[in-house]
């Protein structure tokens, strides 16, 4: 187990004020001991901790995009080997900020489940996504039979 701050326990007692409370109702999988505060207070600091990492990367990427964007026609003159590669490089760096934008929305929709008392549920069946797979995967929305019909149906 991570140890876990007393500025960050304070921080999460903010964030989270009925976390105490609502760990008790997050669902598990058979077999699976209950949730306890420790381990609830362990995710959402792995959350913030990763949500606070995202936003100073993307606006440190934004800012990058950005100025590929401004400059893109800088230094390219006639060939078409380096307008091709600029066009690659602002292409890869759009890729890379809309990819975090995604991890970013999806952390904040976690952190709000955690707020809500809804952690732990699959979004689709209701019933619990199963502690081991949030251990794993924090952001995790669906449970691992939801998760496999959508990716049966190519969703």
């Amino acid at each position: 187990m991570t140890k876990i701050s007393t500025a960050t326990r304070a921080a999460i007692k903010q964030e989270f004020p009925n976390l105490t409370r609502d760990v008790k109702k997050f669902p598990v999988r058979d077999g699976e001991e209950p949730w306890t505060v420790r381990e609830a207070e362990e995710l959402a600091a792995l959350l913030l901790e990763d949500k606070e990492r995202l936003e100073r990367e993307l606006e440190s990427a934004d800012r990058e995009l950005s100025d590929l964007l401004r400059n893109s026609g800088d230094g390219a003159g006639d060939d078409q080997a380096d307008y091709g590669s600029s066009a690659l490089e602002r292409e890869q760096e759009l890729t890379l900020v809309n990819n975090m934008r995604d991890l970013l929305d999806q952390t904040n929709h976690a952190l709000d489940r955690i707020r809500k008392g809804t952690y732990a549920t699959c979004e689709v069946t209701d019933l619990p996504i199963g502690k081991a797979r949030l251990q794993a995967f924090p952001r995790a929305t669906l449970s691992v039979e939801a998760k496999a019909r959508e990716e049966r149906r190519g969703a």
